[in-house]
């Protein structure tokens, strides 16, 4: 084969790019997204791609920072659990998002690590900062989470200062109602949130109540349990 007839068998199959926008499968979502490492965050929502737009520090950046400081001490504090900052996730084979923030079961959970070091399967927590009620991530996505099975799902709207924490009950979410402006997750015993201290950035008072869910006897029998599932792989 002549150099010439190569090159032009090689511009043939060249990968096209990432666009916004574009509906795609799975396998040609990852195909386009890995020939294009410059490319920091893309997801495929409901066969859909979307690109994030630069990040802005009062409305993304620094309530990432808050939600990931208080995930942190969680995880710290619960051995068996995963946590994940901005990490693919595949879904299914028209979604693979990649959620800011996420929390697992290292074993016995729904979600699995895959050979080539993405998440397979649905999270049992994730968490999503949108600037307002208009994102996807309180449509489309949020349609995405459900039907897959993730357990609880946060969205912080921060332009509407309003923090939802949902939960998977019979198919649907529903919205978790707080007691004493406190909610308390199901699917990890301890994980206990101040909404108003968050949205306040008042970190000190949201560290102290998630202080107390460590220290609970809820938090103390789920140590228990994620140390058995781990004996048991």
């Amino acid at each position: 084969m002549t150099a010439s007839v190569e090159q032009g068998l090689n511009k043939s199959i060249r990968i096209p790019p990432l666009e916004n926008g574009d509906r795609l499968n799975l396998d040609e979502f990852e195909r386009r997204y890995t020939a294009m490492p410059h490319i920091k965050k893309a997801e495929l929502i409901e066969g859909i791609v979307y690109m994030a737009s630069p990040v802005r520090s009062r409305s993304h950046g620094k309530p990432h920072g808050r939600l990931m400081t208080w995930l942190g001490v969680y995880e710290a504090a619960t051995g068996g659990v995963d946590l994940n900052d901005n990490t693919t996730v595949r879904l299914d084979g028209k979604n693979e998002p990649q959620p800011d923030a996420l929390l697992r079961y290292e074993y016995g959970g729904s979600s699995s690590i895959s050979e080539d070091d993405y998440i397979e399967g649905a999270p049992e927590l994730v968490v999503e900062v949108a600037a307002s009620s208009a994102a996807n991530d309180l449509h489309d996505k949020k349609e995405a989470y459900c039907r897959n099975g993730v357990q609880e799902y946060i969205v912080w709207q921060v332009l509407n200062e309003k923090l939802d924490w949902f939960i998977l009950e019979n198919g649907e979410y529903v919205s978790m109602e707080a007691a004493d402006g406190v909610i308390k997750s199901h699917v990890f015993p301890g994980l206990w949130l101040d909404i108003r201290a968050l949205l306040a950035g008042d970190m000190v008072t949201v560290l102290a109540i998630l202080e107390k869910g460590l220290n609970s006897q809820q938090h103390a029998d789920f140590l228990q349990r994620l140390s058995q599932l781990k004996q048991e792989q």
